[in-house]
């Protein structure tokens, strides 16, 4: 199963293990989401300017980029915020104040896709349906199975 890179890394940031093997600290309980916030809800078309791929992924470009686009086997690093549906917040970066370089087949198949869409300096908005995300087994204690994910992206750079 592919994980994005805090899944993988740093379990969303509850877990403790960072993406370069470091420790990494635990998010308090209080900052964590509780059973009644996680609340999965069918994605929203949220205008004209939301696109569709063939698979489902669907993005809407933020900020144009003009730098290079990363292909399947690039390392990429990344400010990212992740929510779900109803906006409960399950990983950042940006509120962790540090960007995250992972190669981009080593995550889910939704981020694997819509980061080469983009080009370095670019900000895009993707929401992820199950299928091309954690599908019905979601992220325990996390993303509840069957989520649909939102994600503010932003390509720093493709390495």
């Amino acid at each position: 199963m592919k994980f994005l890179p805090a899944v993988l890394c740093a379990a969303l940031t509850f877990g403790t293990m960072a993406c370069d093997g470091s420790r990494e600290e635990t998010m308090s309980s209080a900052a964590k989401p509780s059973a009644q916030q996680i609340n999965p809800a069918p994605a929203v078309d949220r205008g004209t300017s939301m696109q569709t791929t063939d698979s489902g992924l669907q993005y809407e470009i933020l900020q144009e980029g003009d730098g290079a686009s990363p292909i399947v086997t690039s390392s990429v690093t990344v400010h990212y915020v992740g929510t779900l549906v109803d906006g409960t917040e399950f990983d950042s970066s940006v509120r962790r104040g540090t960007p995250a370089t992972f190669p981009l087949n080593r995550v889910i198949q939704g981020w694997t896709e819509g980061l080469q869409l983009m080009k370095e300096g670019a900000k895009y908005r993707f929401t992820i349906p199950p299928e091309l995300g954690y599908g019905e087994g979601g992220v325990p204690g996390t993303i509840p199975g069957g989520s649909t994910l939102i994600f503010e992206v932003e390509l720093i750079t493709v390495n």
